[in-house]
């Protein structure tokens, strides 16, 4: 059965599924059309189904060009009908991971997911999960789900984990540029799950298990949180110092060995370095362990929103004025710069900060027209403003949050009375630098 498999996948006739089609699954599906295969996209909200149906994206760096043409060719249809995802012969999982209330790993989405597909599950089809998760989940969270219909992996199906790597907002690592981790449940399942990336992606690097690919993937966004949190600590006691902290990294990276340049900001944001630390302290927790470095280095992240605001509210105070009542445009509302995705950014907690504090408040956001509903904070409903020369004027502060390529810093900083950059954004304008600090 595997033989046969592995000619359908390597000819280009298999049936790729894709479940959750968001800003995971919609860039894996372009990959898996533009390697010449057919997909079927998989997703509970009715509305997502529609769009793409009709030719329409909903994601930035997913245009509706490109959707336009998956529709065109007839190799690339949506549905929410839990029912046909019994025709797809490989499904790939993407669906969202989040934290609780208490920070511990959600996975209520991957168990109705793979409820779902037990239900349909035949005989052939290869499973892989790419939702970011920790170590074990897929041998013993998912796959139990999936045996509970008599099936046996290994043998009635296959079943492998590849970590999803994305980097929104820039075109050099799309979907198919990044190379492809994959660990599979057994040696049939790693060799065919091998053989459907190999057709997509620039590389494919096989792991030794599933949970050496899961744990490759926490590895790789807690190293990130970590080395954030140390340059935001550093920022913090420089910042006291008087030492600009973006002149003392561009010093250290100029050594060709031993450092790799990490940058500070107003807080974490985005769907995995926020997260994915989480994950592994709270299984070091059930294996009686602590994670104090990573937990450590998470508290230093989570700070940054209020540090932020503190110096905000030290520049007003310089010139005379309190945070209660002044007008504040914050700028940037997705998590990093040129995209259009909000989640876990550190802006909707300035935000509530700023509320708190009684600021006269706005934003702007060229990627985020109106701001989105979100599940951790309680915000007024609030559109974009216009940056407009009389607008910015008005304004009793400026406040850089996301540093969009769109945004013309030094129209900013020439019509703002006062702006406070999180991002560096500003270092190039050429005057009003008196106006301007950093945090």
């Amino acid at each position: 059965m595997s033989q046969e498999f592995m000619k359908r996948i390597a000819n280009r006739e298999a049936l790729v599924g894709v479940i959750g089609l968001g800003y995971v699954g919609l860039p894996l599906i372009d990959a898996f059309f533009r390697a010449g295969f057919r997909t079927l996209g998989y997703d509970i909200d009715q509305r997502k189904v529609e769009q793409l149906n009709a030719g329409q994206s909903y994601i930035k760096h997913v245009s509706s060009d490109r959707v336009g043409e998956w529709r065109e060719s007839k190799k690339f249809e949506a549905t929410a009908d839990a029912k046909r995802l019994a025709e797809p012969d490989v499904i790939i999982i993407c669906v969202p991971t989040p934290l609780n209330d208490s920070r511990d790993p959600d996975l209520s989405y991957i168990v109705g997911t793979g409820e779902s597909i037990a239900e349909q599950l035949r005989p052939g089809q290869l499973i892989v999960l790419e939702s970011t998760t920790y170590p074990t989940t897929t041998r013993d969270v998912l796959l139990p789900i999936l045996e509970k219909t008599g099936l046996k992996a290994g043998k009635d199906f296959y079943l492998a984990y590849s970590p999803e790597r994305e980097d929104p907002g820039n075109p050099v690592y799309s979907a198919a540029k990044i190379p492809k981790v994959v660990g599979g449940y057994d040696e049939q399942s790693l060799k065919l799950a091998c053989e459907l990336y190999g057709q997509a992606v620039v590389k494919v690097v096989p792991a030794s298990s599933m949970e050496v690919a899961e744990a490759a993937k926490i590895l790789e966004n807690t190293y990130r949180a970590v080395n954030i949190a140390l340059v935001n600590e550093l920022k913090m006691l420089f910042d006291r110092m008087g030492i600009d902290i973006w002149s003392v990294i561009e010093a250290a990276k100029t050594k060709p060995f031993g450092f790799q340049a990490f940058y500070p900001g107003p807080g974490l944001g985005g769907h995995c370095i926020p997260i994915d630390p989480f994950y592994l302290t709270w299984l070091a927790r059930r294996h009686g362990l602590s994670t104090r470095f990573i937990e450590l280095a998470g508290e230093v992240n989570s700070r940054m929103p209020e540090y932020v605001i503190q110096r905000l509210g030290d520049f007003l105070n310089d010139a005379g004025k309190p945070v209660r009542g002044s007008k504040i445009c914050l700028l940037g509302m997705a998590y990093k710069k040129d995209v259009d995705d909000p989640r876990e950014s550190p802006s909707f907690t300035l935000m509530e900060l700023l509320l708190k504090r009684g600021a006269d408040l706005t934003y702007n956001d060229p990627h985020v027209p109106t701001l989105p509903s979100m599940r951790h904070h309680q915000l007024p409903e609030m559109s974009s403003t216009e940056l407009t020369p009389e607008f910015l004027a008005k304004q009793d502060c400026v406040l850089i949050a996301t540093d969009h390529s769109a945004y013309d810093y030094d129209f900013i900083v020439r019509h703002s009375q006062m702006v406070l950059d999180t991002r560096n954004a500003t270092a190039n304008v050429k005057i009003g630098h008196e106006k301007v600090r950093t945090a």
